[in-house]
């Protein structure tokens, strides 16, 4: 009998190696190379799903033609996300730390996608009773979502496969195991062949497929990046240490708009939709305070107002900080050299500290003149009027740059009764919202004097 050969695997990016190596090539880790079973050469194993599969060409147009509508999962934010619905025969990868709501949310998604047809949930982690204590607690003990515990996924794929089942959840994949492969569960090889099985069956039958993933402390999907090239749609849970709230992002989608987001609370009853994310984030003060200015970010489709606050004061050491939170730290010390060049802010002896309200991330540039804003309205200790917002990106010659989806963010603006918008130029639309009065600024001298 031939010997079986070793290979030895990275478990952070899934580069393998003959031998044993202290540094992988491949991602820089040291220490990472675990000695696996090479995987059987097997071009159509028994009982897989790519048994299942029909290699019958057809035309680009029937395609078209043949197109089904989106699965509702449910819930309006999750829709979203997606990309207005689940697709049939789609993958998705759904990530967060440990205890965000990841299971919850799969599960609410099952009782409502089961109303359209059979959805099989196959449970790695929890037994049966576990998950029925958990649909008691969300009040959704009579729905009839089938309910599996079972950690091989060539039982799964047979399972899915006799009850014709139109969506599947897999919570979680690494727990799953191939009884092809004979390393452990949740080695690299085993994620990637697992995946590569759940995509080739999603494929094959139609069936949309949900594959819940640990993460690492780096907040990365934990395995190889080869398991987000593999699925559709990938999806990350984001929350504060502390808050209710839970932001569930998407990383990458084949259907939809990527760097979408959907905002949940989470209460007694499981995860809850907030259709106003922006109340989360804009804090409303009763009187004006320095320091404070509104702005309108974008994130996928959606507009967002959020609040951002910069703290001039009077450094006490050689070298002033600039501390920034929610905001790149190198932007800010460029936004705040444009300023004393073309503004005439003096902010060389003062320690700046800028944040963005509620936890979120300013990653776009249509936040710059609020923040030059923010900064000349603390150093001076003037107020901001708090019906004014303000959005335009700041170029190195002191020129305000136009930014996309101007009409989208001044309506989102006027909904929340805001009065007044400082923006671009070019951002100005011809006939502004009702009740506001937008002024289009081409200078950083002209934004600062506006209000």
């Amino acid at each position: 009998m031939a010997k079986s050969k070793d290979v030895f695997i990275c478990q952070n990016c899934g580069a393998s190696s003959p031998k044993w190596q202290g540094q992988c090539a491949g991602c820089g880790e040291w220490n990472t190379f675990l000695a696996e079973p090479a995987a059987a050469n097997s071009r159509n194993p028994k009982g897989s799903a790519a048994s299942l599969r029909t290699d019958v060409p057809t035309s680009l147009a029937a395609e078209a033609v043949l197109e089904q509508p989106r699965w509702s999962t449910g819930s309006t934010e999750l829709d979203r996300v997606l990309g207005g619905g689940l697709v049939p025969g789609s993958v998705t990868l759904i990530g967060g730390d440990p205890g965000i709501g990841k299971s919850t949310l799969m599960l609410q998604a099952a009782a409502a996608l089961n109303q359209s047809g059979p959805v099989l949930y196959a449970s790695g982690e929890e037994s049966l009773k576990q998950v029925a204590l958990r649909a008691r607690r969300l009040g959704l003990e009579a729905a009839t979502a089938r309910l599996i515990t079972d950690t091989c996924v060539e039982d799964i794929v047979r399972v899915a496969t006799s009850l014709a089942a139109q969506v599947l959840i897999v919570d979680s994949i690494q727990t799953m195991h191939s009884e092809r492969i004979e390393s452990a569960p949740g080695a690299v090889s085993q994620l990637r062949e697992c995946t590569a099985e759940l995509v080739r069956f999603a494929k094959s039958r139609g069936t949309a497929v949900f594959l819940v993933g640990h993460v690492t402390k780096e907040g990365q999907i934990a395995g190889p990046r080869v398991l987000e090239h593999m699925v559709d749609t990938v999806l990350y849970f984001e929350s504060d240490t502390g808050s209710r709230f839970r932001v569930l992002r998407s990383v990458k989608n084949r259907f939809g708009a990527a760097n979408e987001i959907g905002v949940f609370a989470m209460v007694e009853q499981g995860l809850r939709e907030v259709t106003n994310p922006s109340a989360i984030f804009l804090s409303r003060h009763t009187e004006p305070v320095p320091g404070s200015v509104i702005t309108v970010m974008r994130e996928g489709t959606r507009s967002l107002l959020i609040e951002v606050q910069v703290l001039a004061d009077a450094s006490l050491g050689a070298n002033p900080r600039r501390v920034a939170v929610g905001i790149d730290g190198n932007r800010l010390t460029m936004l705040l050299a444009v300023a004393h060049r073309h503004a005439g802010l003096q902010l060389h002896g003062q320690d700046v500290f800028a944040n963005v309200v509620g936890g979120v991330r300013l990653a776009e540039t249509a936040g710059d003149l609020a923040i030059v804003m923010a900064a000349r309205s603390s150093l001076r200790d003037t107020p901001v009027p708090n019906s004014l917002i303000a959005f335009g990106e700041l170029g190195l010659a002191g020129e305000i740059r136009p930014v996309p989806f101007g009409e989208e963010r001044l309506r989102e603006a006027a909904k929340h009764g805001f009065k007044l918008a400082v923006v671009p130029e070019s951002n100005v639309p011809r006939r502004p919202p009702e009740g506001m009065t937008v002024r289009g600024v081409t200078r950083l001298n002209q934004a600062l004097d506006a209000f």
